[in-house]
């Protein structure tokens, strides 16, 4: 990955709709997203019957319910993620899908799909981590509710199970996160411990952390995004809407741009404006021919198309080659 990969996090934002889900495709192509991604389960397999809903859903939902109905409601059949795939291929972006059960990850590899975007929430899960891991495929791996401990064990289980590819993800896992839990520098952190490529999936609301993310070296940035935040469903309230996204993308796009090659050297305008910018040695009084240059008669003014100022010590003490008026450009 060159550019920073940057997901469009649809996730569960469908609403269980076919026909948002491909409104959704539609506007984050047009936003410059490289990939969307929506979260591939079954209820049954996902959750117990009576698991209960984390405060966030709660209160984004304005009722309190059971995880199972919930989700049960946000649904999608495996017939309509491939309709979602090839509309995906139409539209030109990447199709990515979490999967959190066993037999959505067997589904999704079936699919074609290329990387897959290991949640929050599987980091400790076993039997998930190993069987992403024998697929030896592209993984992105989420950090939300863990520490550096839970990231070594997932990665570990990654590469004994014959997986290299790793991206590390640093999360927060709240909806929407606050700014003083975000902890974007957690991030260097897990680029220093393990070597591996990081970047950053974000809960905040705006766009300014996911932006900061990327000039701390982030990779990956994947960011929740919805048609309108006034719909009713546990994610739309955190997300951005398509104007937000497609503004998320320009100042990613411009960072990475701006963040250059790392080497500190003049740059094609610098080389033009410091003629004018920079200063030269001149007179500062008429010279005559033979006359020794002294801190009387020098000094130091704009344009900077004469000799710099660096060479004083070497200028001083020499004699004039000719007659210089005053302001006048000299030469030793």
């Amino acid at each position: 990955m060159n550019k920073v990969f940057i997901i469009a996090e649809a996730g569960v934002n469908h609403n269980g709709d076919i026909n948002i889900a491909k409104k959704l495709i539609d506007e984050a192509a047009i936003c410059g997203a490289d990939a969307i991604k929506f979260q591939t389960f079954k209820a049954a397999n996902l959750v117990t019957k009576n698991a209960k809903q984390a405060d966030y859903q709660i209160n984004n939902l304005n009722k309190e319910t059971s995880q199972f109905e919930m989700l049960k409601k946000l649904e999608l059949s495996y017939k309509e993620y491939v309709q979602l795939k090839l509309y995906c291929d139409v539209k030109k972006i990447m199709f990515l899908s979490s999967a959190f059960d066993l037999e959505s990850i067997d589904f999704l590899s079936k699919i074609g799909m290329s990387i897959f975007k290991i949640p929050s929430s599987e980091i400790d899960n076993v039997p998930y981590l190993r069987k992403v891991a024998k697929l030896k495929k592209k993984v992105i791996l989420s950090s939300g509710m863990s520490n550096l401990g839970d990231i070594e064990f997932a990665i570990n289980i990654l590469r004994e199970n014959g997986t290299e590819d790793i991206t590390v993800l640093h999360c927060n896992t709240d909806y929407p996160t606050k700014m003083e839990e975000v902890n974007l520098k957690a991030m260097e952190t897990i680029k220093a411990a393990f070597k591996l490529p990081v970047g950053y999936s974000d809960h905040t609301k705006g766009i300014e952390v996911p932006i900061a993310a990327v000039a701390l070296g982030a990779k990956v940035i994947e960011k929740h995004f919805t048609l309108d935040k006034s719909m009713e469903g546990p994610d739309h309230k955190a997300s951005l809407e398509p104007f937000e996204l497609k503004n998320m993308v320009k100042a990613i796009r411009n960072i990475e741009i701006a963040l250059g090659d790392g080497r500190k050297a003049k740059t094609p305008s610098e080389k033009i404006n410091a003629r004018v910018g920079r200063k030269s040695l001149v007179a500062k009084v008429d010279i005559k021919a033979k006359e020794i240059f002294t801190e009387e008669n020098i000094c130091v003014k704009r344009p900077g198309t004469g000799i710099p100022p660096r060479y004083w010590d070497f200028a001083i003490g020499k004699a004039a080659k000719r007659n210089f008026k005053k302001d006048e450009l000299i030469e030793i």
